[in-house]
């Protein structure tokens, strides 16, 4: 069979070969193949679609063409390549059975190879969500992403700061890397788009500039700048980890133990010797309780452990939004006004919080001096220059100021139809409506609160905007926002019981 060019990225392993030819081989869509040519072979996905190759000819996705090496118009041998042995495990953990170090290992692996497709991710992550996994199983994970993975020598002393995330608007580490960075503590973050928010910090961040390097323009970028804020799926350090996350982003899901092992795997990967873990708790958050927080942070320090890395675990409030924008373009002006000294409270107390137990982590501030060094760093404009050397390094325009960065054409305002006040900000229906309106993909999409828990409104005064860039997105997030209601104006009076005439 051979091979037509140019070859398309899908994010998976795929050969498109015309329905007839695939029926003369006794093959079908969605069936798993082995794609040989000359001594190197890889698994794929087959799709037999009509239109787009004719007989004896196929279509390998960018992913199957780097793997093998295609230019177009080789010649490939294409045979069923059967269930692999790793799926058994799968469906073992799907009974909520334990799994070994190799059973775990040949999952990753097979993930890794592109061998198990994303039905078979899918039920690997939503066997965990539902069933758990033991701390053995987690570093097992652990340990078996960072294999399979790659790894980067910045021959120094790396420090990250990390969120479970959970929490819409919490653009923080757009605030943290420059503080932390400005204090000569190294810190080249990686970060992940967003999986169940409207913005991810790789995602707010590439408004702002470039997000996707090479580990080596990575490392370039990180030593010349001090610090940096990419994408990690981009490094291809963790290629697994991009596998599930991409999967979760679907399902809307992020097991406990897969995040466990991600996060850890991919700080791992650049050779993380201490982190601040941020664990935002509250109602609508990941994590609900105080209780579950602890219980988090227990099995993430525990883990830190095994693999050499110091952690130190922040709970912080996560009842409702941090600051009030949400979405990639609005979060990022919003950051750019909290570094010139014009965000809100939430945004620089949690950023300043966060920043200071780093750099206490780090040696750079005595025990308990961590958030006054930091606020000293936010206050005197040195953050603020050292992000703006950051985005310079990495490709973006230095001198963007918060009113450059363009936001959706389509808004709408929802105010509020009663006097009262804020009882409640709903995490879940705010990061719904915002990705209603088409965040994170659509970068100026997102929602802008201007009353938040607390706060006193009048009828008329305006509660937040919905910013789209397409008008369909714009009608369906405000439809959204009106079923949901995510921000809740009440009297001193809530109810009267029996309600009569």
């Amino acid at each position: 069979m051979r091979v037509a060019g140019p070859a398309l990225p899908s994010g998976a392993r795929l050969l498109v070969v015309d329905p007839g030819e695939a029926a003369a081989a006794g093959l079908r869509s969605y069936d798993r193949v082995r794609v040989r040519l000359g001594g190197r072979s890889a698994a794929a996905l087959l799709a037999a679609v009509g239109g787009i190759v004719g007989p004896g000819e196929a279509a390998a996705s960018l992913e199957l063409a780097e793997a093998l090496g295609l230019r177009g118009g080789e010649e490939v041998e294409v045979t069923l390549a059967g269930v692999p042995p790793s799926y058994g495990a799968i469906r073992r953990k799907m009974r909520g059975e334990s799994l070994s170090p190799d059973e775990i290992r040949s999952v990753v692996e097979d993930v890794a190879g592109y061998s198990l497709g994303e039905l078979e991710v899918a039920a690997f992550l939503l066997a965990q969500e539902m069933r758990g996994m033991t701390p053995e199983e987690v570093r097992a994970l652990t340990a078996a992403m960072v294999e399979v993975g790659g790894r980067i020598d910045f021959g120094r002393p790396v420090y990250e700061k990390h969120s479970i995330g959970g929490v819409p608007g919490n653009k923080v580490s757009l605030l943290v890397v420059p503080i932390v960075a400005s204090a000569g503590v190294f810190i080249p973050k990686t970060s992940s788009r967003a999986i169940t928010s409207p913005s991810g910090t790789a995602d707010t961040m590439e408004v702002l500039a470039p997000v996707e390097f090479s580990p080596e323009e990575f490392r370039e970028v990180a030593l010349r700048a001090g610090g940096a804020i990419v994408w990690n799926g981009g490094l291809r350090l963790s290629p697994v980890s991009e596998v599930f996350a991409r999967v979760g982003r679907r399902l809307e899901i992020d097991p406990p133990s897969q995040m466990m092992a991600s996060i850890l795997s991919e700080k791992l990967a650049v050779g993380t010797h201490g982190m601040v873990l941020d664990i935002p708790v509250g109602r609508g958050a990941k994590v609900e309780t105080l209780a579950e927080a602890e219980s988090l942070a227990s099995r993430f320090l525990e883990l830190g452990r095994a693999f050499g890395v110091r952690i130190q675990c922040a709970v912080t409030y996560g009842g409702q939004p941090v600051g009030h924008a949400v979405g990639p373009a609005l979060e990022a002006r919003e950051a750019l006004e909290a570094l010139s000294g014009r965000g809100p409270a939430s945004l620089t107390e949690k950023s300043t919080g966060l920043a200071g137990m780093l750099l206490e982590l780090a040696g750079a501030a005595p025990r308990g001096g961590g958030k006054a060094a930091a606020e000293a760093a936010l206050e005197s404009g040195r953050a603020e220059r050292k992000l703006r050397e950051i985005v310079d390094a990495q490709g973006g325009d230095p001198s963007v100021g918060p009113e450059d960065v363009p936001v959706g054409e389509k808004s709408t305002e929802v105010r509020s139809t009663a006097d009262g006040y804020v009882t409640r900000v709903y995490n879940s229906a705010v990061a719904a409506v915002a990705r209603a309106a088409g965040a994170p993909e659509e970068k100026g999409a997102g929602v802008l609160l201007h009353a938040k828990q607390g706060y006193k409104v009048r009828r008329g005064d305006v509660l937040f905007e919905i910013y789209a860039e397409r008008e369909s997105r714009l009608t369906e997030a405000l439809a959204l926002a009106s079923e949901l209601r995510p921000v809740m104006v009440e009297g001193m009076l809530l109810r009267r019981i029996p309600d009569y005439a």
